[in-house]
């Protein structure tokens, strides 16, 4: 079965994890690093855990109420029995929720990833092979780039002038198309003038006709 790669805003999202272990914070620390706000339950910590700042732990015991307010769970504890009954407490509340080693009891899962600013590229094998996954991430590492975010954020601010300058869609597209080129000839992000150079060319070739 493939997994339906859809990307969710975590920002301020209640998650929670259940578990201290070291499995357990590396889920953490994916969920902190997309923003969301993490609650830990565990009765004992790791060293990283205990010392994150950016979460709420609760050390003790799970408990189903646990999962109040919560819009997505991890299960993580050392105990397969356990994370079972917390999937299917989730399942019944509606809520997705991710068991460590433990597919059938998954209904979403945390692919590889690279995040550079707002970029992300993620990769997956279904649960069936992370060796896989984790090979396409490093394939991938070398042109998903901090250069990359950096154009993105470019890309991003620079939507509304070009869409008061050009009109048209399709247009647009090659405004964008022809300033990625340059930006990835020259190894920089586009100067104003080169911006208003494109959209003045593009604009003449408009009003003549072409």
């Amino acid at each position: 079965m493939s997994y339906f790669p859809v990307f969710v805003e975590l920002q301020d999202f209640p998650c929670l994890v259940v578990g201290g272990g070291a499995v357990a914070e590396r889920k953490v620390e994916v969920l902190l690093d997309f923003g969301a706000q993490v609650t830990v339950v565990a009765q004992k910590f790791t060293l990283g855990l205990s010392q994150q700042e950016n979460l709420v732990r609760k050390e003790r015991a799970y408990d189903p109420e646990d999962l109040s307010g919560m819009r997505l769970v991890v299960a993580a504890t050392d105990e397969g029995e356990l994370n079972h009954r917390i999937a299917q407490h989730c399942k019944a509340a509606g809520i997705p929720v991710n068991v460590v080693d433990r597919l059938e009891d998954c209904n979403f899962i945390f692919p590889s990833y690279i995040k550079q600013g707002q970029v992300v590229a993620a990769f997956s094998s279904g649960g069936q092979s992370p060796l896989v996954a984790q090979y396409l991430k490093e394939q991938a590492q070398s042109f998903v780039t901090e250069e990359v975010g950096a154009l993105a954020d470019f890309f991003g601010g620079l939507r509304e002038e070009v869409k008061g300058e050009i009109p048209r869609e399709k247009e647009r597209k090659m405004v964008y198309r022809e300033l990625l080129r340059w930006a990835l000839d020259q190894g920089e992000i586009p100067t104003e003038t080169q911006v208003k150079r494109v959209l003045n060319r593009f604009k003449e070739t408009r009003d003549r006709g072409l």
